[in-house]
């Protein structure tokens, strides 16, 4: 997913797709979100790169590195206010942790190669 222009992406970009039926209720919640991607199935929130560094993403949630968004072309919804693309990640975590029902999970063993 391209960033838009007058966006800078200085920390490289992933990103965080859930289905489509939890994008209202996760918007509603973030009080910062950056780019969010949608498409009838799936909206995705571009966070930064390596954002999965020590967590586990619980279904239905799904983690793309490189925001390379498999099979579709989701369009642009949501732009941030300031000038960068994020949604800072770990708010995003917390809440689709509360969607999927699970407790958050954080690791503190460094991913190899790391």
């Amino acid at each position: 997913m391209p960033v838009p222009p007058g966006l800078s992406a200085p920390l490289g970009c992933d990103a965080v797709g859930l289905p489509a039926r939890h994008g209202f209720r996760m918007m509603a919640h973030l009080s910062r979100p950056g780019c969010v991607f949608a498409d009838a199935d799936w909206w995705w929130w571009i966070v930064p790169a390596e954002s999965d560094l020590g967590l586990v993403w619980p279904q239905p949630a799904r983690y793309v590195p490189g925001a390379y968004v498999p099979a579709t072309r989701p369009r642009l919804i949501h732009s941030p206010e300031g000038g960068a693309p994020y949604t800072p990640p770990i708010p995003l975590y917390l809440m689709v942790c509360r969607v999927a029902g699970t407790a958050p999970a954080w690791s503190t063993v460094p991913r190899q190669g790391s």
